[in-house]
């Protein structure tokens, strides 16, 4: 007999919270819980109709996100959208930490319906969660409380909004500690700009353009071993470009390159260079350059 294993998803928190031994939940659609010392839910992987916002100090256990194990060192946060895969499993914590529970349908007519869909680091994957400094971390505890009081006493009409305007502002703090890890870590791990373009010129070098097209953000963030949402974030802190438009002007630069010494055609040159569409190519290159291929070609001849 063959049985096929289906993932757990939950759509309510009551479900969660039940399965999981936490208290009934106060509100239907949003929820905190504070750990002590251990801290894990269910005994498989998951998925949920939930954002889920959790800050931990882990001692030993296993967290994974999406495919791969999370980074933890000292405080660390992590940030998981509806949806994605989830697993929490033997967790030992050095200190208290705390799981928030943000239903989809609770942030319906707010702004952060939309805001929060800004926040590149509920895509992040592999190795890449929030290692918070103690003053940092005093921060998030002090907002933690405020949405905290909000939510164990009785809920009236103002109650969400207070809620979402702290855990607002607590993603608008999460942002700017990740420019600041984005920062420290670029300069013991080196820049993430040179290894992008090591990992260009390999591309090119193996032919692959012509083989395969143009290289995605996703193929260059699994080269560099992290995330498109992780990788583009980092690069626009480091050089003020995403990864989309550092892969567009690696490739112009070599455009350019070959329209002065290749005589190849233009539409050659574009396939060569992984472009299926010619016109695509062409308003790229004027984009960039400020005149189309064939005119800088001519120029270049002339």
């Amino acid at each position: 007999m063959c049985y096929v294993y289906t993932m757990k998803h939950y759509k309510k928190l009551s479900e969660l919270h039940r399965d999981n031994g936490f208290p009934p939940n106060e509100n239907p659609l949003f929820s905190i819980y504070q750990c002590n010392g251990a801290c894990s839910i269910g005994a498989e992987a998951f998925t949920s109709d939930f954002y889920m916002i959790g800050f931990k100090k882990l001692k030993s256990g296993v967290i994974r996100y999406g495919r791969t194990k999370y980074d933890h060192d000292s405080g660390s946060m992590m940030f998981v959208k509806p949806r994605q895969i989830i697993e929490m499993r033997n967790l030992h914590l050095e200190e208290d930490g705390f799981l928030m529970f943000i239903h989809e349908d609770f942030l319906n007519g707010h702004n952060l319906h939309n805001e929060i869909k800004k926040y590149h680091y509920f895509d992040y994957e592999t190795n890449e969660a929030l290692h918070v400094s103690a003053k940092e971390e005093t921060t998030i505890w002090e907002l933690y409380r405020k949405i905290e009081n909000e939510y164990q006493n009785n809920q009236d009409e103002f109650s969400r909004e207070i809620i979402l305007a702290n855990v607002d502002t607590m993603l608008k703090y999460a942002q700017r500690f990740y420019r600041r890890q984005f920062i420290n870590r670029s300069e013991i791990s080196g820049k993430t700009v040179s290894k992008f373009i090591e990992e260009m010129d390999k591309y090119v070098a193996s032919g692959f353009l012509t083989i395969k097209g143009l290289p995605s953000v996703h193929y260059m963030a699994e080269k560099l071993a992290i995330s498109a949402g992780y990788l583009t974030d980092v690069l626009k802190q480091e050089s003020g470009k995403t990864a989309l438009e550092h892969i567009h002007i690696y490739l112009i630069s070599e455009a350019k390159n070959r329209l002065m010494s290749e005589d190849s055609t233009v539409s050659e040159i574009a396939y060569t260079l992984g472009f299926e569409n010619l016109s695509y190519f062409s308003r790229l290159f004027k984009k960039e350059v400020g005149v189309t291929p064939v005119f800088f070609k001519k120029q270049s001849l002339n």
